[in-house]
């Protein structure tokens, strides 16, 4: 890339980033600032994070998200609020995948589903334009396309024979996940099936953002941490620290809320009509 192209890019993405927090301001919400490192791990069975040493004794990570930081602040009646975080993730390179990202994260309080689908459309829209979309329960797009990928492992079946099949030429919105991939989100009952209240947007066949109807209940949160921790364990993954700060907030009341993790890079390398981060 010349000078002169790494000059433009550079003033592109800094006028993407400006668009983002101007989105927020018009909606009254607040930016906020996380701390990067943290004694406690965000736990997921399927993300390995960066272990960094605070001195002999004692060691810490940098976030793979700033969801944990941000609830505490929910907890405390922050009221709705955004940050733009640089998170980390060990082991992720490819093209859509990097080990530091710029991630946006969001919590709207007071809202519905239909409600926050249509504002992630309105942010959406500033890096792709006005485009078309379709909800799609996770088990119809399973019968759609599953049958393309035969395996054992529904995840494998999912990345290989499903994803790339979303969004093509409209952002399709996948909804009403297994229960046994809630994370953080609440659970619901749909045509006598447990689902997670979980959604992701998905465009060319990307994912952009995963988002939540974020569970409030802090035995449950506890639990479904240990339980990763197991599966983590299954895998011959270390086992992480669990975050008590976190598990305290929601016993304090977190608001009923929806929350979503938006890959910023991933939207401006669209918008540019780049092939790869």
């Amino acid at each position: 890339m010349s000078l002169a192209s790494k000059s433009s890019a550079l003033k592109a993405r800094g006028e993407a980033l400006k668009k983002v927090r101007t989105f927020f301001e018009e909606r009254a919400v607040l930016e906020v600032d996380t701390p990067l490192l943290s004694k406690y791990a965000p736990i997921d069975v399927h993300i390995d994070l960066f272990e960094v040493h605070f001195s002999e004794n004692e060691k810490g990570y940098l976030h793979s998200s700033p969801e944990y930081g941000m609830k505490k602040l929910l907890a405390n009646d922050s009221g709705d609020i955004y940050q733009l975080s640089h998170v980390f993730r060990k082991d992720e390179i490819g093209r859509l995948h990097r080990p530091e990202f710029t991630m946006i994260e969001w919590y709207r309080t007071e809202t519905t589903f239909e409600a926050f689908i249509e504002e992630n459309l309105a942010l959406l829209s500033l890096f792709l334009g006005p485009l078309p979309y379709e909800i799609v329960p996770y088990k119809e797009a399973f019968a759609r396309y599953g049958n393309k990928y035969p395996s054992d492992d529904p995840n494998i079946t999912w990345g290989c024979a499903v994803e790339p099949h979303l969004g093509n030429e409209k952002i399709t919105i996948i909804t009403d996940y297994p229960k046994e991939q809630a994370a953080l989100a609440q659970t619901k009952w749909v045509d006598g099936v447990e689902v997670a209240e979980r959604f992701e947007f998905y465009y060319q066949g990307i994912e952009l953002g995963n988002g939540y109807h974020e569970l409030t209940d802090p035995v449950e949160q506890k639990n479904r941490l240990l339980q990763a921790n197991q599966e983590r364990i299954a895998l011959g993954k270390p086992p992480l620290p669990y975050d008590e700060e976190l598990i305290a907030a929601l016993e304090k009341g977190l608001p009923d809320c929806y929350g979503i993790a938006l890959g910023f890079d991933r939207l401006f390398m669209l918008q540019q009509k780049h092939s790869s981060l």
